[in-house]
């Protein structure tokens, strides 16, 4: 275990016997940063979607595997998002590129990875889930968000796993997360087993990455109280109902048309797209004509106003009003999509800062600081668990002779200590016990005069 990981592990519910009368006890120190209560999971699987929210990229079976958002699964995706030993030398995490801050993209131009900068900007996640194109990267070549989250990890520039120049291979990811006990107990969690296998790496990553959604903006508070997108809102001022019928109406009809492509009101990419245009790289004279994919224009900017990053895949446009400007007559190539190849956008100043001014209403809240898609480490990158019961026979069982037994679910084979405590705050050691072949912990608590908490803990040994 790295040293920059030293982790504590405490498997609990906590319970009060008297007279055997059992209380589910969850302690205040949950808000605290770097404690990950398994035991009230954050609600992932049953967030709010919109009804006027119909697409889903999330895989339904059977190829590929359906893969729903489980709360655990959802859980695990997010330690291992914010986990920095998934680069080889445990410097850089998935968030390092996507930040919570940025609607989960970067204000770099170039993110930095282990052996150098990336090759193009890294694309803000925001309701990747809520796209009717299901290929993800700048240029489509993963065939899906299962398939995209390990190949930052395997790139040898961005986290180093590569089996290539000299990089050790993902199996040594595996073998290292293997190594990493809390890692043992989420994975059981998730999967009812601590096997940890790329596939389930990926699909845990992939439930995180879908969870996270922003359907608090003024668009939807407005798209809430009409029939339909093309009805003006009665929250927005003139100048954003405007720009949001230019946004919609096309070229031809004197608009913008980038309804087109950004597809309101997901406002993902239709998957038909091509390039756009732009198709500059981060090396002189080199362009890449393979771009033809981009994110959600939902938070463009954050809740102040403020940018996420630059626009385009190679950052090549700083601000909205400069994209405005690339689309009103984009330079054409090779693979450029044929929506674009029209007469150059008769738009004045006004039209233009209209436009922007909607674009600003698709910015929500939330997200930027909603702790369940925070980091679940703290400053000094440690995590205690808080370890969930077990859902079968779970809990306590009173045993009709003065006794109750309290289970939890632990990972087989490892030791736990069980404590007790009449006040909450000093703890006392009582016992060990071992999780059996199952993973199930076990203990028979006495009833007492006393009020009396008991919880199992672990502690792994010392890196």
């Amino acid at each position: 275990m790295s040293t920059n990981h030293s982790t504590l592990m405490k498997s609990r519910p906590a319970h009060r016997l008297c007279s055997l009368s059992l209380l589910l006890f969850v302690s205040s120190a949950t808000a605290q940063s770097g404690v990950l209560d398994l035991t009230t999971l954050a609600d992932y699987a049953a967030q709010p979607v919109p009804a006027y929210i119909l697409r889903d990229n999330t895989p339904t079976g059977p190829n590929p595997p359906a893969n729903a958002i489980t709360n655990s699964g959802a859980t695990l995706g997010r330690v291992l998002f914010y986990d920095k030993r998934l680069s080889v030398n445990s410097t850089i995490s998935c968030a390092s590129c996507h930040q919570q801050s940025r609607a989960f993209g970067d204000t770099a131009q170039a993110s930095s990875g282990v052996a150098g900068t990336t090759g193009r900007h890294s694309m803000r996640l925001i309701n990747s889930r809520f796209s009717a194109e299901r290929r993800f990267f700048w240029d489509e070549r993963a065939t899906s968000l299962e398939n995209q989250t390990t190949r930052p990890i395997q790139d040898h520039v961005e986290m180093g796993f590569s089996g290539t120049e000299g990089d050790p291979a993902f199996a040594d990811l595996i073998t290292r997360l293997s190594a990493i006990e809390e890692y043992r107990v989420l994975f059981a969690l998730t999967f009812g087993d601590s096997a940890i296998t790329e596939p389930r790496v990926q699909r845990s990553l992939a439930q995180f990455v879908r969870s996270i959604q922003s359907f608090d903006s003024k668009y939807d508070t407005g798209r809430a109280q009409v029939a339909n997108n093309n009805d003006p809102f009665p929250n927005f001022t003139a100048q954003e109902n405007n720009g949001k019928q230019l946004f919609a109406t096309p070229p031809n009809q004197g608009g913008a048309g980038c309804a087109g492509c950004h597809r309101p009101p997901e406002f993902d990419i239709d998957p038909a797209s091509l390039n756009n245009g732009s198709i500059g790289t981060f090396t002189v004279g080199v362009t890449d004509l393979t771009n033809t994919r981009s994110p959600s224009l939902r938070d463009l900017v954050g809740p102040g106003g403020q940018s996420n990053g630059a626009f385009m895949h190679d950052a090549s446009r700083a601000t909205l009003a400069d994209v405005i400007g690339h689309y009103i007559a984009p330079p054409a190539n090779a693979n450029i999509d044929p929506r674009l190849t029209r007469p150059p956008l008769n738009l004045s100043p006004q039209q233009r800062g209209d436009i922007i001014a909607f674009l600003r209403t698709l910015t929500g809240s939330a997200v930027y600081t909603d702790p369940k898609w925070s980091s679940p480490f703290n400053a000094q990158d440690q995590l205690t668990l808080i370890i969930l019961p077990t859902t079968t026979g779970a809990g306590t069982q009173p045993n009709g002779d003065g006794t109750v037994t309290m289970t939890a679910r632990g990972v087989s084979g490892l030791t736990y200590g069980v404590e007790s405590s009449t006040n909450l705050s000093g703890w006392s050691p009582v016992t060990n016990v071992t999780a059996d072949a199952a993973g199930q912990l076990s203990y028979i608590m006495t009833a007492t005069a006393q009020p009396t908490f008991y919880r199992f803990i672990y502690t792994p040994p010392a890196s």
